[in-house]
């Protein structure tokens, strides 16, 4: 019919001029519209051949690219015509002559780069959207491959007014084909995901195009990217790699992770929760959480891809999908915080400051609604809790250990006390919490490493840490005494001390002579730590495992502290302990035991570590003695002993402080201290030093008919000494010699305790232990004031008598102040 129409309007000269150039039929072959068609259709047409077999006439398609690079502003007349012939050919499922003309697009593509270009685009993409929507599988792969040659095209000037939208859900569409043929499936997938890439690299960098990052397209593009990486083969299972990464480009699941590393790593600060949370929603939409393989193996991609400043994010998104999950399974938020914790150490290095804390605010919190939410703390939920703990560990273990101190104070402002006495009485849910965050404050000390003990334990630290190793419940001792080996082992000696023993050569302990900062800290905080030890060791409820956790802890103590300036208070506690297992009312008979073997055993040790022959020897001869007579009172400690076994212990396998301090002056140490007696009494650890009973009797250890006084009387100045009347043996009567011939030094030592008790002590303490029992304050007060009035006055009367005045009953010269006062 067009053949027909044109001849008949070109035989009628007087309408010609009116209709000439008006066939828009591109099939018309009469010699009147191939003369007058545009130039540029006839180039068009000359490139296609008659049997579209035989492909692109090249000859004629560089005449076209000539004119095209000689009239750019043709290019948008040319495209448009190419794009009707590729919609008549598509139609007619002429798919050769198609494949001819996004050829000719491709080959005008590259080589037009004219500002121009940009009405040539439009077509070009008219053409590629028309191939997209065929059905048939080869075309829409041709049309990604055009558009994938297009994306890597940098444009000389914007085309803010090219659209993407179709682009994006088409390729998205793609990438879930369902294709019954494998073959095709997995290449329509292949090319959904290259038409992702080319989208995003496309629009990512320009400003002025569509914003790729809004919420409407990334929940497009990124669960088709999860939805094929999650089919990879290394996707189900834990700390799985890709066997062949050659393949990459021909296997859309590691494709997908590829375009996936590009889409992170192409995000900027405030496009990084656009990525997010597809990811997060795809993970429930799909139940991929339970196992978490795929979900971890995602995560650590995203961390790694994304730029380290902003890696923070990441970690503050998947802790807020943690509190949106408040309400899940255990096993689902269990996976989550797993997910948590094996991408948690990535975002450490990068936080800093206030970010820090606020990490593991947040995860304490979530401990802390943990255990409020089921009290009997089911098995699920504890694996919910320890994944909670080991992601704050793996984070702290990437910090700066000035950070790692901070994080260890902070989690032990968290623990809660309730009142100073009430700590015996604490709830069940305090108590749970108690031991989840000290097991998270474990957890952290154990990737701190300890240099010096006055950094490790600032008092705000070391005071709560104190007062918890003083908890009613003995695992919660336990766990503090376990913070204590990790934060003061600096040699790798916990597994060696572990239990005690009394074969200390066999250790081979790491030894090294204690620092100046180390010995000034034990020397200011020591007492306080020997004493919180002590109390704990009190405790009626203690385990075998509490008394070799405090071993531990003291045998720590005494080989990263080796020094004869720490020597005597440790071997002043252990004469304490030992003579708490002799005079302890309530303490079962076995903890009695393994107090006795905790003390020959940290005797052996300290002998040891210092180097001291003749204790070395003492120590060894008790040894002996025990493993003859009372095996019980050596290591290892148990928790059930014989019942028919003796509780008096005979003199001659008990530790004689007298014999200790004999050892000690030999080689040349000062054993004042050690002399005033043990000072870990009940008394003490209640801040009252050992200073005269109320009576005003001295409390004098003597080591006598198998039985030992806690010995005080050597702090007590100027109270005379009450020999023992009972038994006068020859270790009492040497004792007695040794004190006299060191009067003057014991009183010496006496007046600089006394004097540093009054400044040190609290007042309270001090009326306390000053003011008498018996109510005859205010009787003698009245006496000194009367006498002090009465003499003056019966001496300033002129002619008056002494029996003018009322005479004292006792005169003022003869009052007996309290001889603490006499100083």
């Amino acid at each position: 019919m067009a053949l027909i129409r044109c001849c008949f309007e070109a035989e009628a000269p007087d309408i010609f001029e009116s209709v000439v150039g008006k066939c828009t039929d591109p099939g018309c072959c009469c010699w009147c519209c191939s003369a007058l068609r545009p130039r540029y259709k006839r180039l068009v047409d000359n490139i296609f051949p008659v049997n579209p077999q035989d492909g692109l006439i090249k000859n004629n398609m560089e005449k076209l690219m000539f004119y095209s690079l000689s009239s750019p502003e043709k290019l948008d007349r040319i495209g448009e015509y190419l794009f009707q012939r590729a919609s008549r050919d598509i139609s007619r499922r002429r798919n050769g002559f198609v494949v001819i003309a996004m050829e000719a697009m491709d080959q005008l593509l590259a080589a037009c780069h004219a500002q121009t270009l940009n009405l040539f685009v439009e077509s070009f993409l008219k053409m590629v959207q028309k191939l997209l929507e065929s059905t048939d599988p080869q075309l829409q792969i041709l049309a990604t491959q055009s558009f994938v040659r297009f994306a890597n095209i940098e444009e000389d000037t914007p085309s803010y007014h090219t659209r993407y939208d179709f682009f994006v859900s088409k390729y998205s569409s793609m990438c879930h084909s369902n294709n019954d043929d494998s073959t095709v499936r997995k290449q329509i997938r292949l090319a959904g995901i290259q038409g992702l890439q080319g989208v995003v690299r496309k629009t990512v960098s320009d400003d002025l195009v569509e914003n790729i990052w809004n919420m409407v397209h990334m929940d497009k593009i990124v669960p088709s990217l999860l939805y094929n990486m999650q089919n990879a083969r290394y996707s189900n299972k834990e700390n799985a790699t890709p066997e062949s990464p050659t393949e990459e480009r021909s296997d859309p699941p590691q494709f997908a992770e590829t375009c996936m590393r590009e889409l992170v790593g192409r995000a900027s600060f405030g496009h990084i929760r656009c990525v997010i949370k597809p990811v997060l929603k795809h993970l429930d939409n799909h139940q991929l959480w339970v196992p978490n393989y795929f979900a971890i193996h995602t995560f650590r991609i995203i961390m790694f891809s994304i730029q380290s400043q902003y890696s923070y994010t990441v970690v503050e998104a998947l802790m807020t999908h943690l509190d949106e999950h408040s309400q899940s399974s255990p096993k689902i938020r269990t996976s989550i915080a797993d997910t948590l914790s094996k991408i948690i150490s990535i975002a450490a290095g990068e936080s800093v400051g206030p970010s820090v804390l606020e990490i593991i605010s947040s995860l304490l919190t979530h401990l802390r609604v943990s255990v409020s939410r089921n009290q009997s703390s089911t098995n699920d939920e504890q694996l919910y809790q320890e994944a909670l703990i080991n992601a704050l560990g793996e984070f702290a273990n990437h910090l700066p250990d000035y950070q790692k101190i901070e994080i260890m104070k902070f989690i032990m402002s968290k623990v809660p006390y309730g009142e100073p006495d009430s700590i015996t009485s604490a709830g069940k849910g305090d108590v749970l919490l108690q031991s989840i965050l000290l097991k998270s404050l474990l957890k952290v000390g154990t990737k701190y490493q300890t240099i010096h003990l006055n950094t490790t334990f600032p008092p705000s630290f070391l005071q709560p840490l104190l007062r918890m190793s003083l908890a009613s419940d003995f695992e919660m001792r336990l766990l503090v005494q376990k913070i204590f080996h990790t934060l003061i082992d600096r040699h790798k000696n916990i597994t060696k001390l572990a239990k005690p023993t009394v074969n200390i050569i066999e250790l081979d302990l790491a030894i090294e002579k204690a620092s100046r900062p180390d010995v000034i800290f034990i020397r200011k905080h020591g007492p306080e730590i020997y004493m919180a030890l002590y109390e704990s060791l009190e405790l009626t409820n203690n385990r075998v495992e509490n008394v070799e956790a405090i071993y531990t802890t003291l045998a720590l103590l005494t080989v990263e502290l080796a020094s004869e300036e720490t020597v005597l208070e440790l071997l002043r506690l252990v004469m304490s302990l030992q003579d708490l297992a002799l005079t302890s009312i309530q303490m079962n008979i076995a903890i009695k035991f393994n107090l006795h073997s905790t003390v020959i055993s940290l005797l052996v040790l300290i002998a040891n570590v210092c180097n001291i022959s003749t204790l070395i020897d003492y120590a060894n001869k008790i040894v002996e003695s025990r493993s003859k007579e009372a095996t019980h009172l050596l290591p290892d400690l148990r928790s059930q002993y014989d019942p028919h076994l003796p509780s008096r212990i005979p003199t001659a396998l008990i530790v004689d402080q007298t014999i200790v301090t004999e050892c000690l002056k030999g080689v040349g140490l000062e054993t004042g201290k050690l002399q005033q007696g043990s000072g870990y009494s009940s008394s003490a650890l209640q801040h009252r030093h050992s200073w005269v009973d109320s009576a005003g009797r001295s409390s004098l250890g003597d080591i006598n008919g198998g039985t030992t006084e806690l010995d005080s009387a050597g702090s007590s100045p100027g109270v005379q000494r009450k020999l023992p009347g009972e038994e006068l043996t020859f270790d009492s009567m040497k004792r007695i010699l040794t004190e006299t011939n060191n009067t003057q030094i014991l009183e010496e030592e006496k007046r600089a305790q006394l004097s540093q008790l009054f400044r040190n002590a609290p007042f309270h303490d001090l009326i306390k232990k000053t003011q008498p029992k018996h109510d005859v304050l205010q009787s003698k007060l009245s006496e000194i004031f009367n006498a002090l009035m009465i003499e003056p006055r019966s001496q300033s009367i002129p002619g008056g008598t002494p029996s003018d005045a009322k005479p004292s009953q006792t005169p003022a010269y003869e009052i007996h102040f309290p001889e603490l006062f006499v100083y």
